[in-house]
């Protein structure tokens, strides 16, 4: 505007002396220039943003044949300057950013990319209806589920569809693109602030160095094998029995980690014969050990494959670490461990206890740790899919007990954790992680049902089953059973140690001839003579239910 008026005044100012010098020729008012010099800015201002509006809203609409989608982006900071600057750039997109949403007030009425930043989150809702948006792109890939799920309830109030960039931890090349942009899903809901990594303490122990994974097609160990190809391993061994899946692993290798230098090996960890020669040809120096039966109720109708895998399968591959020289074994373990009520977290415990007594081997400083942590979004076999499935087919949406909570972990959060824990460098720790806050699982499950678009107990009913055998209503963590102690890194705490247990071959191997026999009852009988805590055996104490039912009393 300044412009303008400007102009004018300058065209203006030679008119109205022409005017005053001719007043004794021709008496023209003096009102004519004044008049002239308003109209003038009212026409140019007017041309100027009639111009800009066709250029911003309609220009893009008609090229696009309608389908150009106006955008506001939750999130003024770097992630969404870097995706409004995508969308302006990449017109086949047919995305419009027309305005951002930031809490931060600071930038209130700032422009980034030549976008509006127009309020908060608690705006959103005005902000869509007032300037017609089409659709909502939560940019904060580094914020809290807390603040995403804020976004999310804001979101639902309006007509505007709404996606999600992915948390930070889910990028690898740590850039962010429109190309990532996806549905929100509850991990969202429920992910923490990106953890703080001592890199170079992971490095020391991975770089140029060759690595076993074992459960390599897994949720876990695939995440494993993405972590670690930050760290520049001389050669990446995929030990798993399931074929499909570790073809899925390799595909997606190929295609986003092409300089990872690999080798596949199918083979069952109860294999010792096969587990031996790929030791003796492969050479691994740090073997991390993913593999596992991990399905409770499965496990407790058939607790003897619970013993072979998760037992025997870690004792093969102890041995075989201990007589290689292994630098660092990191297993696997579980929140289920801890005061085992199911066959399964048992058999974890003792597999706990096989790697203490790796650890009692170790004569060159080699390190044998176990990382204990709970539920992993997103698992194979883990409730969310099978929530997703129950609410595609239309219901019911199946949840054991109203009250049952659990503790959950991203898989690249606790992929993670894991190799910060091998880098701790405590022989014979027992790791336990951070999981945050317990998840009650029916608030899941209506969480997942809302973000189908769906409404809980209209659209989609929820049915409550009753717990099952070997099932807990809370899972624990950090426990008064063993107590524990911090490490220097916020996330992992550390059990405290109760030394290697007595005659632990002899007990081992009376423990496979009861599994070999198949006897449930003997078996379950067997694992609480190795696992006092161990409640699921009909003679044990039973004492997690009956405080259980304690509380619900």
């Amino acid at each position: 505007i300044f412009h303008i008026v400007a102009m004018v005044s300058i065209l203006t100012i030679p008119y109205t002396m022409i005017v005053l010098l001719g007043r004794s020729v021709i008496n023209v008012p003096l009102s004519i220039p004044i008049i002239e010099f308003f109209l003038s800015i009212l026409a140019l201002t007017s041309l100027r943003a009639g111009t800009r509006f066709f250029i911003k809203y309609r220009i893009p609409r008609i090229k696009n044949n309608g389908d150009t989608r106006r955008i506001l982006i939750a999130g003024a900071g770097e992630s969404g300057t870097m995706v409004a600057k995508e969308m302006l750039k990449n017109k086949d997109a047919q995305m419009q950013p027309v305005a951002f949403v930031d809490d931060d007030l600071s930038k209130r009425n700032q422009k980034f990319m030549g976008i509006p930043v127009k309020g908060t989150i608690f705006d959103i809702p005005n902000i869509v209806r007032r300037m017609n948006i089409d659709e909502i792109i939560i940019s904060m890939p580094s914020e809290s589920g807390e603040v995403i799920r804020r976004i999310v309830e804001k979101s639902r109030q309006t007509d505007a569809s709404y996606r999600i960039i992915p948390a930070m931890y889910d990028l690898l090349s740590g850039k962010v693109s429109i190309s990532q942009i996806r549905n929100v899903d509850v991990e969202d809901l429920l992910r923490r602030k990106p953890i703080q990594l001592e890199t170079q303490e992971i490095r020391s122990y991975i770089q140029n160095k060759r690595v076993l994974v074992t459960g390599a097609g897994g949720s876990i160990g695939s995440e494993i094998v993405r972590q670690i190809s930050r760290f520049n391993p001389k050669h990446v061994i995929l030990l798993g029995r399931g074929e499909n899946s570790i073809h899925q692993l390799v595909r997606e290798i190929n295609n986003e980690i092409p300089d990872l230098k690999y080798c596949i090996r199918i083979c069952d960890v109860r294999d010792l014969t096969t587990l031996s020669k790929i030791f003796e040809n492969e050479k691994p120096e740090v073997v991390f050990h993913a593999a596992a039966h991990k399905h409770v109720p499965l496990m407790e109708e058939n607790p003897s494959q619970a013993i072979f895998n998760n037992v025997m399968g870690t004792r093969n591959l102890i041995n075989l670490s201990v007589e290689h020289h292994i630098s660092h074994f990191v297993n696997i373990s579980t929140d289920k461990a801890v005061n085992p009520t199911s066959v399964m977290g048992a058999s974890k415990r003792i597999a706990e206890h096989i790697v203490e007594w790796g650890s009692s081997q170790a004569k060159n400083g080699e390190i044998f740790v176990s990382v204990r942590f709970g539920n992993v979004l997103g698992s194979r076999g883990s409730v969310i899919p099978i929530f997703k499935d129950q609410i595609q087919e239309g219901g019911p949406v199946t949840v054991t007990h109203p009250d049952m909570v659990r503790y959950f972990m991203t898989i690249p959060e606790a992929s993670q954790l894991v190799l910060q824990a091998g880098a701790l460098n405590n022989n014979g720790a027992v790791y336990v992680l951070d999981m945050g806050d317990p998840v009650n699982i029916e608030k899941m499950a209506r969480d997942l049902i809302k973000l189908s678009g769906l409404e809980p107990d209209l659209d989609v009913k929820i049915k409550h089953t009753g717990i099952r055998p070997g099932e807990k209503l809370f899972e624990e963590l950090l426990t008064a059973e063993e107590g524990t102690d911090m490490t220097r890194h916020e996330k992992i705490f550390m059990a405290r140690k109760h030394g290697v247990l007595d005659n632990l071959e002899q007990r081992l191997n009376q423990l496979k001839k009861v599994a070999e026999s198949g006897n449930k009852e003997l078996i379950k009988e067997a694992i609480y003579n190795f696992v006092p805590t161990y409640s699921g055996f009909k003679n044990g104490v039973n004492r997690k239910k009956e405080e259980a039912e304690d509380m619900l009393a």
